[in-house]
């Protein structure tokens, strides 16, 4: 293996270590030097890849976000019916995701808390924001949903859905889930554009 491979292996495993722990534990019950014992490594091959923890945990909220990204859009391409189903199945894919216990205190609890509102923003715009404002003009293309800017209307669905799946981590019901993916369904439902009577 060159240098380069093993500065990316090691990259990989703090990564991968401070996800694990992040995930159990929270972001504030981790220190450094739990990270780098686990991971094998040494406090100067963190620094040498990351300034700090902040750092590294923004590197794991990246991935994740990603990952719940790569998700909804493989759904979204499952449903090749038509713009409508692909946003449907989109939604859903996020929610389910999003009610994953590892996704929920990275990606919604710790992530916003740890890197701020704008920073977090700024990643989530850059990944599921994206692909739902996306989704939104493809739909509206087909004039299923009004012509009007699609940006307020991503940030609605957004909030709703980020709200749903952190209730969700708190409701311990396996029926909920069901529920909610069942009313987030009747939500979208009710943005198709009707001819007036």
């Amino acid at each position: 293996m060159n240098r380069a491979e093993q500065k990316e292996r090691t990259r990989q495993t703090l990564v991968a270590t401070s996800r694990r722990l992040f995930a159990s534990r929270g972001y504030a019950g981790v220190g450094l030097t739990e990270i780098v014992r686990e991971a094998g490594v040494t406090k100067g091959a963190l620094y040498h890849h990351f300034e700090g923890k902040t750092a590294l945990f923004r590197a794991v909220l990246e991935q994740v976000q990603q990952e719940v990204a790569a998700r909804v859009v493989a759904a979204a391409e499952e449903a090749v019916e038509t713009p409508w189903h692909r946003l449907q199945a989109g939604c859903a894919a996020f929610v389910k995701a999003s009610a994953d216990p590892e996704v929920q205190r990275i990606m919604l609890i710790d992530g916003p808390a740890v890197l701020g509102w704008d920073e977090w923003r700024a990643i989530d715009e850059a990944t599921s924001a994206a692909h739902l404002s996306e989704a939104l003009r493809e739909v509206q293309s087909t004039a299923t949903i009004p012509l009007r800017p699609v940006e307020p209307l991503a940030r609605l669905l957004s909030g709703a859905m980020n709200e749903a799946a952190l209730w969700l981590a708190q409701s311990g019901r396996p029926a909920d889930l069901e529920d909610t993916l069942a009313w987030l369904s009747r939500l979208i439902d009710g943005l198709q554009y009707r001819e007036p009577a």
